[in-house]
């Protein structure tokens, strides 16, 4: 008697191997057209469609089962809709059934970490890891760091513990150790961890030839990232050139490479090929799972090609549409950076004046445009005009401060905009409108959730904690409080409290005194008689303030020794020999003086030093006074006569 297809699918399962997933799913259709409602043929299907990747399909068969397949295949169904990409529909799927289960709580873990909530998913992961399973301890710690690092790299938390290098004795550790330290901008603590996690990942014993030369490529890449961040981009070239990159790789990984390859050319190409070339591999970007930072970098790249490309038009639309969405002013980056390109592809072709005064003139039509603002700001210190940049800037702080809606004010106390002015204040030499700016900043944050803006506060407290004004200590004190609090602890913040509050409450820093380090770690690496012999370095402000010029350096000796200006001396000079005392007279004034040709000897005659002296009379005029004018001789009159007529 032949076997019905339930038989067949029973008896498939008992005796199935790890790769019949296929005629486990064959078995399933066929037990399903007999009886459409056999709930054992229904999560067989569900479980062979899972297991061949096709995930689309699994979340139609959940939907045609019925409500009872739904609420039994809860984590099958959330885990299709993540791999699938709908994150927000499968965190949905798992809350209305709750982590009740350790497999819901993985999944839910991977969503939250798909979905870049990296301090939820770190959460998860922290209560799983307590719960006490050995068996999972290993991989949970490496998600754990995984999830650390991601938080790093977003600055959404900044109590990321790192581990040392010899601690960490799994390559994927290493990984995710180093992608930490290139957050932190550590980059030669990234290095060391990247060669170690590739040292590790050879030498595992647990991994085959092909499953080591997958796990190779993404710590060869963070290699390369790493090499061209500290300049040396011919390593970078060579790394990325090492990579093989075949059919079977990630799409997503392989555009990457890609993209990072192409950025790195040593000189342009033609425009026109390097813009066919980038639309081939970027065609799978609309279904790639990037990350956010990840998919902005690639759009500002198409964008850019466009430009070199001249497809100006194409990139005014997309600038023009993503900023009539946009709210300003605003933080994000995508959204900052798309107005800069759209202004790039506004100002294309004109003249390095012409372009300053255009994007002067669209400031007035978007004069909260972040983008916009800070373009015009490079502009100014690309021609060394700092006030004009500082005037900018300022000009901006003020219409938000005059806005005042609550985007507007968090845009104005920015941690970059923040750092800019204050910057471009302490290169003025304005320390006091520096710190004036840094106060105020503090002070906006003050109630505010402050864990993306840590660094900022940081600065700012150790700014006014070195002040003796008792209103200032106080801002210092409760910054670093807030900062404790949010934060946890840190050496900056425990100093910061007990430099802020030691004056006015000692009691509150005792338990921060002890977390500092002594004085003697400190110093005993110092060479003091090293320090004694180098000398005293003079004050940079000192040596710039003054306008006199410094002496020479070196010892009097060797002034000594310096060649004299030799004195010249007239040629017929006789030593002993008194010198002619009217040698400093003009030629003329000199008694030796005579005058040549008969105008030189008349002009000198009638000079009063041995020349006659001239008569003169006085002739009164009817109104009074008179007029000295020279009285005539008799022997001049004598001599001329009047010739008579013949």
């Amino acid at each position: 008697m032949p076997q019905t297809p339930a038989t067949n699918l029973s008896a498939l399962l008992r005796g199935a191997t790890i790769d019949d997933h296929d005629e486990i799913l064959k078995a399933a259709n066929a037990a399903l057209k007999v009886n459409e409602t056999d709930e054992l043929a229904q999560y067989t299907r569900v479980v062979a469609l899972l297991k061949l990747d096709r995930f689309s399909d699994v979340s139609r068969a959940i939907s045609q089962g019925g409500t009872k397949l739904e609420a039994s295949c809860v984590l099958e169904r959330a885990y299709a809709l993540y791999k699938l990409g709908e994150l927000d529909e499968a965190a949905n799927v798992i809350a209305s059934s709750g982590i009740h289960k350790r497999s819901l709580s993985h999944v839910a873990a991977q969503i939250a970490y798909r979905a870049e909530n990296f301090d939820e998913a770190q959460s998860i992961y922290d209560r799983l890891l307590a719960s006490n399973a050995e068996e999972e301890t290993n991989d949970l710690r490496i998600n754990i760091k995984a999830a650390q690092a991601q938080a790093e790299w977003e600055l959404a938390s900044t109590n990321c513990h790192l581990e040392s290098e010899k601690t960490l004795e799994a390559f994927e550790l290493c990984y995710n150790a180093a992608c930490a330290n290139i957050a932190k901008n550590s980059l030669q603590m990234a290095s060391k961890l990247l060669q170690r996690a590739l040292a590790l990942c050879d030498a595992s014993d647990e991994l085959t030839a092909e499953d080591k030369e997958e796990e190779r490529k993404p710590i060869l890449a963070q290699q390369a990232f790493v090499a061209a961040k500290m300049g040396n981009i011919d390593r970078a070239r060579d790394i990325y050139s090492s990579i093989d990159i075949t059919t079977k790789t990630d799409p997503d990984f392989k555009m990457i490479i890609q993209n990072n390859r192409w950025a790195l050319e040593r000189k342009p190409q033609n425009p026109f090929l390097v813009e066919r070339e980038v639309a081939s591999w970027m065609s799978v970007r609309t279904n790639a799972k990037l990350f956010k930072f990840q998919a902005g970098v690639l759009a500002r790249n198409a964008s850019v090609v466009d430009l070199r490309a001249h497809k100006v038009n194409g990139v005014k639309e997309r600038a023009k549409r993503v900023m009539a969405r946009a709210q300003m002013p605003s933080l994000n980056p995508d959204i900052n950076c798309m107005s800069i390109i759209g202004v790039a592809a506004e100002t294309q072709g004109l003249a390095g004046n012409h372009v300053l005064r255009s994007l002067l003139g669209h400031s007035k039509t978007r004069p909260n445009d972040t983008g916009l603002v800070l373009t015009i700001v490079q502009l100014h210190l690309q021609r060394k005009n700092l006030g004009a940049a500082l005037h900018t800037l300022l000009s901006f702080f003020a219409r938000l401060e005059e806005s005042g809606d609550e985007q507007s004010q968090r845009v104005r106390f920015s941690p970059g905009l923040v750092a800019l002015a204050v910057s471009l204040k302490r290169i003025q030499k304005r320390e006091t409108s520096a710190k004036t700016e840094l106060a105020k900043a503090a002070n906006f944050w003050r109630g505010r959730p402050n864990t993306a803006v840590t660094s900022l506060l940081e600065e700012a407290g150790v700014e006014l904690a070195s002040s003796s004004s008792h209103s200032e200590l106080e801002l210092a004190g409760a910054t670093f409080r807030n900062l404790h609090k949010e934060t946890q602890s840190s050496p900056i913040i425990s100093a910061g409290l007990v430099a802020a509050l030691a004056t006015s409450d000692a009691a509150a820093v005792t338990q921060h005194i002890a977390r500092l380090p002594s004085v003697d770690s400190l110093v005993d690496h110092i060479d003091v008689n090293n320090l004694m012999d180098l000398g005293v370095a003079p004050a940079v402000g000192a040596s710039t303030s003054s306008k006199k010029r410094q002496a020479p350096v070196g010892s009097s000796s060797e002034r000594a020794n310096q060649k004299r200006k030799r004195i010249r001396l007239p040629k017929n000079f006789v030593e002993g020999h008194t010198p002619d005392p009217e040698r400093w007279l003009p030629l003329r004034d000199r008694s030796s003086y005579r005058p040549k040709g008969k105008k030189g000897r008349k002009k000198a005659a009638e000079s009063t030093q041995g020349g006659v002296v001239k008569e003169e009379e006085t002739l009164g005029l009817v109104g009074g006074g008179g007029v000295k004018v020279e009285k005539a001789s008799a022997s001049n009159s004598s001599k001329k006569k009047k010739k008579g007529k013949k």
